[in-house]
């Protein structure tokens, strides 16, 4: 499993990043939001992004018309060459993710959660396709079966065909809300898991590393005191 971080904050991504760990960034106008960025300067802040980050930095279209989705899609696949562009799942979605496929960029077909949908969005030619697991929690259903179902669902068919350079699907785990989901999403298969910075931090610590790490330096402690 590669492990995306889904922030806008440079210096959350420089951290992430300084661990060696992180193979890509998701974006979205909520999360640029809450860096405080200005719309002058979102452009800039994906290239920095990109220059921090070598992997995949998927960049959200606000447009809800295929032809202004594949505008803003030009747009933000000049920013930089590791941009993917982030489609919503819709009708209007899928015909410019198939206008954007055809023309070589790179496709995130974002708020997902249905296998059709996913389905769809495969053959409209996304490289990525990014089923929400915490938005269902959030209805008292469970996201991971549903991620469940969309990860052998793509995985009993080849889509290469239909992608940017004849490339795999991959399944984004997105809306990833604990180091669980994470756990839950890697066992099923997920391709990639994308995590806030707070998610990313958790999953490194357990209480049983802490305690060992603690004995440890103690011991050493009574060797250099000896």
């Amino acid at each position: 499993m590669k492990f995306f971080l889904d922030t806008a904050d440079l210096e959350e991504i420089e951290e992430a990043a300084s661990w060696g760990a992180l193979a890509g960034v998701t974006t979205n106008p909520t999360l640029y939001a809450r860096t405080g960025g200005k719309l002058d300067d979102f452009e800039n802040h994906i290239k920095r992004i990109c220059h921090i980050v070598k992997g995949p930095v998927s960049a959200e279209s606000v447009s809800t018309t295929r032809k202004d989705i594949v505008e803003d899609g030009h747009r933000l696949a000049g920013i930089a060459p590791n941009v993917v562009v982030k489609v919503p799942t819709t009708i209007e979605g899928l015909a410019a993710t198939r206008t954007l496929a055809n023309e070589g960029i790179p496709v995130n077909m974002t708020l997902c959660f249905t296998v059709p949908q996913a389905l769809l969005a495969a053959r409209a030619g996304a490289r990525y396709i990014s089923p929400f697991v915490g938005r269902f929690d959030d209805i008292s259903e469970d996201g991971l079966d549903q991620l469940a179902n969309v990860v052998q669902a793509i995985g009993n068919y080849d889509f290469s065909e239909n992608t940017v350079n004849g490339e795999q699907v991959e399944i984004i785990a997105a809306s990833i809300r604990s180091a669980n989901h994470v756990t839950q999403a890697a066992l099923m298969g997920a391709d990639i898991a994308t995590v806030p910075f707070a998610v990313l931090k958790k999953m490194i610590q357990h209480p049983l590393t802490d305690r060992g790490l603690d004995s440890f330096m103690k011991d050493w402690e009574k060797v250099q005191n000896a």
